[in-house]
């Protein structure tokens, strides 16, 4: 579902105790990201959901609160903030440090790929490195293209689509494409309904709830995509306080964590045309699906922030 990376490890939960400060000691949005941080720090958070580092979610929480997009900050960074606007992003900070919810949830908004997106906690917060990809490896003009003609591509499906963010992404990369998203969550498929409501793509998306790909028939596609849970039995236990807020389903994968993978890979074959092709997220189950996949000439691929989590492979390739 749609970046489930490695879960970090839990940190402790300190309660930390937010002074009555105002705009007469912090001054501008770049005074409230260094207060931030000194909070962030002192309460030991994690950040792995959508921001990868503390300063990235305080200036992303403080663009939020003052409705702008975080691309903004530096443009505005010096800019004073009023009084009204300073309680609410210390509201919001003070919140993120007692609660340990992701960010996300307490703005109900994410960016993937630049664009905004709606989430809540009835789906995980989407962090794929798929969307990258999308850009990096199917773009007419890489030299890393998967596929050649992306004009080609009528059909594509997005596995496990949580709330809709890469079925969205694939939609704008695939423009001739229609695209069916699948999730067993009927709560997750509320918030991709917004998401593609929001996006005016009613005709172009279909959301299907059911297991995989049993809501879809013998229907066949040029492409499949999936950020399915993968995280195993040792990383369930040591989940962070800010996972624990997003659902369970959404990261168990099993005790090695790639009971849902195997499901995928075994039946993906099945519900590809002929010259189509498989991209999935794993995180770190590398090794392991080679061990249990030995003749699978799998293609790992690369991004900014990962290195051999998600793997290509063609319909021709599988089994």
């Amino acid at each position: 579902m749609a970046k489930k990376i490695r879960p970090p490890k839990a940190a402790k939960s300190r309660a930390v105790k937010f002074p009555k400060t105002g705009p007469g000691e912090l001054l501008t949005l770049l005074d409230f990201v260094r207060y931030a941080l000194s909070r962030f720090s002192e309460a030991e958070l994690v950040f792995a959901h959508g921001t990868t580092d503390p300063v990235a979610e305080a200036a992303f929480i403080v663009c939020e609160a003052l409705h702008l997009h975080p691309d903004q900050f530096e443009s505005f960074a010096t800019a004073r903030v009023t009084k009204a606007e300073a309680q609410k992003i210390l509201g919001l900070l003070e919140k993120r440090v007692v609660t340990r919810k992701p960010a996300a949830y307490l703005l109900n908004k994410i960016y993937m790929r630049g664009l905004p997106f709606y989430v809540d906690e009835r789906t995980i917060v989407p962090r794929s490195f798929i969307g990258e990809l999308l850009d990096s490896h199917f773009s007419g003009d890489s030299d890393a293209a998967l596929i050649d003609d992306l004009g080609s591509v009528t059909s594509v499906l997005d596995l496990c689509t949580g709330s809709g963010c890469l079925a969205i992404l694939a939609s704008q990369t695939f423009h001739n494409a229609h695209v069916d998203a699948v999730d067993i969550s009927k709560e997750a498929l509320a918030v991709a309904a917004v998401n593609v409501a929001d996006y005016g793509l009613d005709d172009r998306i279909s959301l299907h709830r059911g297991d995989l790909f049993v809501p879809l028939g013998d229907a066949k596609y040029d492409l499949i995509i999936s950020n399915p849970p993968y995280v195993d039995a040792d990383g369930m236990a040591d989940l962070p306080a800010e996972c624990r807020h997003e659902p369970k389903l959404a990261f168990d994968g099993g005790a090695d964590g790639l009971d849902v993978v195997r499901r995928i890979l075994d039946q993906a074959k099945d519900h590809l045309t002929p010259g189509g092709g498989l991209l999935c997220e794993i995180g770190r189950g590398r090794e392991m699906l080679e061990d249990a996949y030995p003749n699978l000439p799998l293609l790992w691929l690369d991004t900014e922030d990962s290195e051999a989590e998600v793997f290509w492979i063609t319909a021709a390739e599988l089994p």
